[in-house]
């Protein structure tokens, strides 16, 4: 069980978990390299036993994690997907399950040709309520699959009415609050059982680590996933946890560097004449840009823009641009830009996508912290080669 501080976000990432080392007085927190502990007798230890299971690096990260959502508990997994299986091992066989229609595309490929198997299945726009109280109500899920804002349309779910309605017809619900970090939006003061994270994306912040976790206030279901984390052993190793709790110390200031960059970058791509349409939380052209404001405390770093053109001018563009690297994943301090049908959404498939808005002009973008102005004129020289 993690130690709740009352301390403001940014002290948070710096303290929760980051106390100096009672051996030796390490400002840092050392990295307990190790496989397994000795016992001064047989099943008498320190409170570890095996790495698979314990780690104290891990538990530091685990305090942290848990004292910035405002949760008693934190569990955190060697990927996000890591993550997102061990909480759908923890239902029971059989439990249906209504997920968001326009989620990550590793999430769907998951829920489609692993999960599928042992679970039913059923995609749903979770930004209309009332749809999502009729579901909820004929088919009464065990699990309510949300993610606000979704990848890669961004479109945004007015977290607090949609899970008050899990609340009203008995389903569990989770927030995939990937895109916005503990930093801009806190799913369980807004009624969540569970937050779910990509740690690889925001919270670590340096693309240098792969890794995932929840939050919540129950504690029978963290119970749950951490035997399944014992049993199955998908546990993060010493390292990686230690890297992602001193990406954490930054957070705070680079969430509030992504979002000025994105919004400016946003505004720009807006006035463009050679784009069609641009998402993004912090416009008001956003058709959720109300609800954002009401439970995020910023906007981020993602867009999504639409270019006018084919395939073949989106991937002309993508090959033209410099600072922007092209690859998957978001939420380092470098700017990124990807192509969903292509790439992070491939798995998805083409009549989905399109259904669901995820044309081949679609570009996504992770807005880093460099100079805007440098962000701005790479993709000023990519339009001009088309």
């Amino acid at each position: 069980m993690a130690k709740k501080t009352q301390h403001k976000f940014a002290t948070k990432v710096i303290h929760s978990g980051g106390h100096p080392d009672e051996e030796t007085g390490a400002i840092m927190p050392p990295i307990y390299q190790t496989s397994t502990y000795v016992q001064s007798s047989p099943g008498k230890h320190k409170g570890y036993e095996y790495t698979r299971s314990h780690n104290p690096t891990r538990s530091r990260l685990e305090e942290c994690l848990a004292d910035l959502e405002s949760a008693k508990y934190a569990l955190v997994a060697s990927s996000g997907l890591a993550i997102a299986s061990l909480i759908l091992h923890a239902i029971p066989e059989g439990s249906t399950i209504l997920c968001g229609d326009d989620v990550y595309g590793g999430t769907y490929r998951l829920l489609t040709t692993v999960f599928n198997k042992t679970h039913n299945v059923v995609f749903i726009d979770t930004t209309d309520l009332k749809r999502v109280e009729e579901k909820l109500k004929e088919l009464k899920p065990t699990l309510f699959w949300i993610e606000s804002p979704t990848n890669p349309l961004l479109k945004i779910t007015d977290i607090k009415k949609a899970t008050a309605l899990a609340k009203k017809y008995k389903a569990m619900s989770i927030v995939d609050n990937t895109f916005m970090s503990s930093y801009f939006q806190k799913p369980i003061e807004l009624g969540a059982d569970v937050v779910f994270h990509s740690m690889t994306k925001y919270l670590n912040g340096h693309s240098d680590v792969v890794g995932g976790c929840l939050m919540t206030n129950k504690k029978s279901f963290y119970d749950k996933v951490w035997t399944l984390q014992n049993s199955m052993g998908p546990s993060q190793s010493p390292f990686d946890s230690w890297l992602v709790l001193r990406g954490l110390k930054t957070l705070a200031i680079r969430m509030e560097a992504h979002q000025k960059n994105a919004k400016k970058v946003a505004q720009y791509l807006e006035k463009h004449p050679k784009v069609e349409r641009v998402v993004y939380p912090g416009l008001k052209s956003h058709p959720q840009h109300r609800i954002a404001k009401s439970q995020m405390s910023g906007f981020g770093g993602m867009i999504t823009f639409f270019l006018k053109g084919d395939i073949k001018k989106s991937r002309k563009f993508l090959e033209k641009v410099k600072l922007f690297a092209l690859a998957e994943s978001l939420g380092g301090v470098e700017s990124l830009i990807e192509h969903p049908a292509i790439m992070t959404h491939a798995s998805i498939p083409k009549t989905v996508r399109e259904e669901l808005g995820i044309f081949d002009n679609l570009i996504r973008l992770s807005v880093g912290i460099e100079d805007c102005d440098d962000l701005i004129e790479d993709l000023e020289k990519a339009f001009k080669s088309i």
